[in-house]
């Protein structure tokens, strides 16, 4: 059994505790506006443009966004980053796209991370099936959990999916006792208004839980919209500004009220 897999991440510090290496693994059922990994959508593998530069020249050339990892490949790239994983308290991220697209790969290599010793995480947006999220929770130390939108009309129109799904799976997940970490992205127009942002702060703190950890804030950013020219894919988040850092820093305050820690990025 093999994944497909589109990045793999060395020494991240923003994908749990410590330093870690992401498996960023193809495919998304979800098509979310702000998206900055759109090479990470379609569950093939494609060729991408890829621009470089030399002094003041760019030169364009192709790479392939999509290999095949059996879980073997997988352990051999961890081992070689255990020591730095072991000294920082760190491990392994499944993240993507989705990584609950590919559940059966998923499933195995957390088995195999867990059986060599390593602390693992999966980085989801909620929406698979609840059975597939029961087969990985034994295997799974923490979940780093999307909450976008608590309006499933808004939801849907932004993101191509209904969150009711979602919503029942964040509960589930928090009913197994296992640590989750919420992450919201920040989206100008879409859920930074004061009256959703209550929404989400009052649908928190009613599920707050000793093994939610933490509440991240991701702020919207542009990173993402040089790959959706080089694509040839229309750019829907075109002309919006990011936040402020002055506003994630009133929303890092408005949050912990409820309790939980809140830290600005992954």
């Amino acid at each position: 059994m093999k994944g497909l897999i589109f990045s793999v991440k060395r020494y991240s510090i923003h994908d749990g505790p410590g330093i870690r290496v992401t498996f960023f693994m193809k495919g998304c059922p979800l098509s979310c506006w702000w998206c900055h990994n759109p090479e990470g959508i379609s569950q093939q593998p494609e060729q991408v443009k890829v621009a470089e530069k030399v002094g003041d020249e760019e030169f364009i050339k192709f790479r392939q966004a999509g290999e095949y990892y059996s879980v073997d490949d997988v352990l051999e790239i961890l081992e070689k980053e255990r020591p730095f994983m072991a000294e920082s308290g760190g491990g392994v991220t499944f993240s993507g796209g989705e990584p609950m697209l590919q559940s059966e790969f998923l499933l195995e290599a957390l088995k195999a991370c867990k059986e060599t010793g390593y602390h693992t995480a999966v980085d989801t947006s909620g929406y698979s099936l609840p059975t597939n999220y029961s087969a990985i929770i034994p295997y799974t130390d923490l979940f780093l959990f999307d909450i976008k939108h608590l309006d499933d009309d808004k939801h849907e129109k932004f993101t191509s999916v209904s969150n009711t799904l979602i919503i029942n799976n964040f509960k589930m997940i928090l009913d197994s006792g296992r640590d989750v970490m919420v992450r919201i992205p920040v989206i100008p127009g879409f859920n930074d208004d004061d009256h959703h942002l209550e929404k989400i702060k009052s649908f928190i703190s009613e599920n707050r839980a000793d093994n939610l950890r933490k509440i991240c804030l991701l702020p919207y950013h542009r990173i993402g919209s040089s790959k959706y020219k080089r694509m040839n894919i229309p750019d829907r988040m075109e002309g919006v500004e990011p936040p402020s850092a002055e506003r994630m820093e009133e929303l890092k305050v408005f949050f912990a009220g409820t309790g939980i820690k809140v830290k600005i990025g992954g």
